[in-house]
């Protein structure tokens, strides 16, 4: 087919008429002479074998022979069955998000499917599923560990190399609990994506294996029923201020998790009922605590004191929180307790082991710590089974300690 048919004096003559005309250049390409002495610049083409037409430009802001090198492109990509309509949208596409991520940015925002983008949509997918102190950790482990690194980047340009890179300073300092932690939460994060079309591949996988494994460090607790005793007395003498020295004595009676303690509610417990109905988040269910005699009157005193607030044991700030989670460990140590010792975590350990030594069922037990089956339903039926026997064990379980106190007393 004849082409470069124009010359650039016969676009500069033309004149327009009562109805839009063109000049063809051959090849498709034409310029075309509207009724206002507009002239724009056209390309006709097959693909697919339907009959399409782009716009080049206008005259005389695209001159002749831009206009050919134009079309020139375009069929070269016809010829590599690109679509240069499609392609044309892409780039249109490209640039309104270009400048969309730019007013973004300058509001804070992350840029659209970037990994801090989607992660923060997963975040709040996943919201309802854990605690509101579950969510702001997995918040915080991102922002501090993961975007610094990979959160501006586009999710379907991330590497197994770029995930590695994000998690090796947490793997050279051996923090190992919250490289694996992290590990997880990106690899939902991609789970995400791949689930609404983001992208078609998870390139955290592989990083997995070279991630070393978590060597269990158990944490120290006193199981010997005399310095258990020694312990418990010097609880009782401790002298922190009201709110900590009634979380203290409280704890070796309850033997919770030290978080579920220390962010005891006021409107979980029922004194008449003598229960605790916490919330736990570990293992997402509601937990009955049979209360003993002597966690209620440990609660009835702190009472007057904390009752009108949110938690049973706030912190000394007076800023609306809970006690801080290193009050107990502080306690243990201003008494000589050593984490090598004892640990605040311990109490349960103890409670297991001299509970199971005096014959109580392992389940009660198990269920008393709150090691609830993945089985909901069994974990619901477990529940009602045990409840009674676990208020007896309970009042034995204070009686017990009491006794340990008064034989180390007497020595």
């Amino acid at each position: 087919m004849a082409k470069e048919l124009l010359q650039d004096i016969t676009i500069r003559s033309s004149k327009p008429k009562e109805k839009d005309y063109r000049l063809s250049d051959g090849d498709g390409l034409y310029i075309l002479i509207k009724t206002t002495n507009a002239k724009w610049w056209r390309l006709d083409y097959t693909f697919n074998s339907t009959r399409k037409t782009i716009s080049l430009g206008t005259y005389p802001e695209t001159g002749l022979k831009t206009a050919r090198t134009k079309a020139t492109i375009a069929r070269e990509n016809i010829a590599n069955n690109i679509d240069p309509s499609d392609l044309r949208k892409e780039k249109k596409i490209t640039s309104q998000k270009i400048k969309l991520n730019a007013e973004r940015s300058d509001n804070g925002l992350p840029a659209i499917n970037s990994f801090a983008d989607v992660a923060m949509k997963w975040l709040f997918s996943t919201s309802h599923l854990t605690s509101e102190t579950t969510h702001s950790k997995k918040t915080s482990r991102l922002e501090r560990h993961a975007f610094p690194t990979i959160g501006n980047m586009q999710l379907t340009e991330i590497k197994s190399s770029d995930i590695l890179h994000t998690l090796q300073p947490l793997i050279n300092k051996l923090n190992l609990e919250t490289a694996h932690r992290l590990h997880g939460e990106i690899s939902s994060i991609f789970s995400y994506a791949i689930v609404h079309n983001l992208t078609d591949y998870d390139p955290s996988q592989p990083v997995a294996k070279q991630i070393p494994a978590q060597k269990v460090k158990h944490r120290a607790a006193i199981i010997d029923p005399k310095l258990f005793g020694n312990l418990l007395r010097a609880i009782t003498n401790y002298h922190g201020t009201f709110v900590v020295q009634n979380a203290f004595r409280l704890s070796p009676h309850l033997f919770q998790r030290p978080g579920e303690i220390r962010q005891m509610l006021w409107s979980d417990i029922d004194l008449i009922a003598a229960e605790w109905k916490p919330y736990v988040s570990k293992t997402d269910f509601y937990h009955i605590v049979p209360l003993s005699d002597q966690a209620i009157r440990i609660l009835k005193e702190i009472k007057p004191l904390t009752g009108r607030g949110t938690y049973v044991f706030p912190s000394i700030r007076g800023d609306g929180r809970p006690m801080s989670d290193g009050t107990i460990r502080t306690a243990l140590k201003c008494l000589g307790y050593n984490s090598d010792i004892m640990t605040a975590h311990g109490f349960r350990t103890t409670a297991s082991t001299l509970l199971n030594e005096q014959g109580w069922s392992p389940d009660a037990i198990e269920r008393q710590l709150a090691h609830s089956p993945r089985d909901k339903v069994r974990a619901a039926y477990n529940r009602a089974q045990y409840l009674e026997e676990r208020r007896r064990m309970m009042q034995s379980w204070s009686n017990y300690l009491d006794r340990l106190i008064e034989i180390t007393t007497i020595e």
